[in-house]
């Protein structure tokens, strides 16, 4: 039953793939826009706030952390289209795992997720900066990233399968921001209204930010995160995942 529902959910990982190919440009702007907002936040916007060293070396994880946030419409979109074109109901009728669809969807995601990742890694040394960790560390980084990445993505998905309509997307992707900007991304909590410190320094991914700053070696990056940034995501895949599932088995009768 396992190898079953696994060829299913890698037969819809394919075909998600497959949009890559017929999105081309798609695909590159969502990897052009996250090297966009680095630089802009780093040479345009300034910021750095309360930061001391080189900037570069405190934006740039703070930047992976946003990108792993960010970007959840084009999944939360391609699942709403499916429900809303009957692609779900045509599904249902062949003899395929329940969530297959689900979990190709979330595959391909994580897959362009790591791409983005490696270009933004590249971009950072291409400007000079350099993760002082080591490989271990750096993979480490990475690994926390993505497992940020995937708690994102199932809230997406769940909240995808609320709104039930691409429509209505674009208002639930709205809720992300704050997520997204009451971080410790560009500045330091420290150099915050208290309240405003304190609101960033409990967001789940300020704690990853600041685990990867450690990882990286960034001068002055708070250590003890990297157990809040293994925990935050694990329970919001806990309380998401299983809703996701649910409701699209409701959906799926």
């Amino acid at each position: 039953m396992t190898a079953h529902a696994l060829t299913d959910s890698w037969t819809m990982t394919r075909r998600e793939l497959a949009r890559w190919q017929r999105q081309p440009v798609q695909l590159a702007v969502n990897l052009v826009f996250p090297v966009m907002l680095l630089l802009m936040f780093g040479y345009l916007v300034g910021g750095g706030r309360g930061v001391a060293g080189d900037y570069r070396d405190y934006l740039i994880p703070g930047m992976l952390a946003l990108t792993m946030a960010f970007g959840l419409e084009g999944t939360m979109i391609a699942v709403t289209q499916d429900l809303d074109k009957g692609v779900i109901d045509r599904f249902r009728s062949m003899p395929m795992a329940n969530g297959a669809v689900l979990v190709g969807r979330s595959a391909a995601d994580m897959l362009q997720s790591a791409l983005t990742l490696l270009v933004l890694i590249a971009v950072g040394a291409a400007l000079g900066w350099r993760p002082g960790g080591g490989p271990a560390a750096l993979l480490a980084a990475v690994g926390l990233l993505l497992l940020f990445r995937f708690a994102m993505l199932w809230i997406g998905i769940h909240l995808a399968l609320v709104a039930g309509r691409p429509e209505l997307v674009q208002a639930v992707q709205i809720l992300v921001w704050p997520v997204g900007f009451l971080s410790n991304a560009f500045a330091t909590p420290d150099s915050m209204p208290g309240w405003l410190g304190t609101a960033v320094e409990w967001n789940p991914m300020s704690h990853t930010a600041t685990a990867v700053r450690d990882l990286f070696g960034v001068p002055g990056a708070e250590s003890g995160h990297v157990g809040w940034a293994v925990v935050w995501p694990l329970a919001l895949l806990a309380m998401f995942f299983p809703l996701a599932v649910r409701r699209f088995a409701r959906l799926s009768r």
